[in-house]
C-alpha cells in the first residue's frame, strides 16, 4: 500500500508518497514530472515516516537543517541512482554545473544524461536537484519551475552565509 501526504512549503504545497518504511518521492504540484496517483493510495499524514519528513522539512524551511536523514527508497536505473546519491554530496548552500556533476561520477562527457537524470529525482529538496546549474552559473531545468529553485537556493545560500559569519 502507498501513502500520500500534503506539506505546505513556503514554495509551493509539496506530496510525499511513503510505502510505509520509506520516503518514496517528493512532489510540487507543479512539477513538469508531477505526481500521478492512483485510487488505492491512500491518505495517511501519521505513515512512516512522514512525521519525521515533515518535521525536517519544517528545520529546513526554518533554516536550522543542512542536510536530510530520511529513509529513502527510490526507483531508478544504475546510472539515475549514481546521479541521484552524488546530489547528495553537494555542499548545502553551494551549486554545481551538470558537466562538473558528470565528471564528479566519472563520466565527463554525460552532463545532458546528468541534466536528465536530476530532472527525474523522485525526491526533490530532500536529494538536492535544486543545486544543479549551467557551466555559465545560469539556472536551467528544474522540474517545480526556475523561480522555485532561484528561491531554494538562495534561501540556502543565506543560511550558509549566517552560519560562516
Amino acid at each position: 500500500m502507498l501513502y500520500l501526504m500534503t506539506y505546505e512549503s513556503p514554495i509551493q504545497t509539496l506530496r510525499l508518497v511513503s510505502d510505509g518504511r520509506s520516503l518514496l518521492g517528493l512532489y510540487m504540484q507543479s512539477e513538469k514530472h508531477s505526481l500521478i496517483t492512483h485510487s488505492d493510495w491512500v491518505e495517511a499524514d501519521s505513515a512512516p515516516p512522514f512525521a519525521a519528513a515533515r518535521q525536517q522539512l519544517d528545520d529546513y524551511f526554518a533554516g536550522t537543517l543542512t542536510e536530510f536523514d530520511l529513509p529513502l527508497s527510490v526507483s531508478g536505473t544504475p546510472f539515475q541512482q549514481r546521479v541521484w546519491a552524488a546530489l547528495k554530496t553537494i555542499p548545502y548552500g553551494t551549486t554545481l554545473s551538470y558537466g562538473k556533476l558528470a565528471q564528479q561520477i566519472a563520466q565527463p562527457t554525460a552532463a545532458r544524461a546528468v541534466g536528465l537524470a536530476n530532472g527525474l529525482n523522485p525526491v526533490s529538496i530532500i536529494v538536492p536537484c535544486h543545486r544543479v546549474i549551467a557551466a555559465s552559473g545560469k539556472l536551467t531545468g528544474y522540474g517545480g519551475g526556475l523561480e522555485r529553485k532561484r528561491w531554494l537556493l538562495d534561501h540556502e545560500r543565506s543560511i550558509w552565509l549566517k552560519q560562516q559569519n
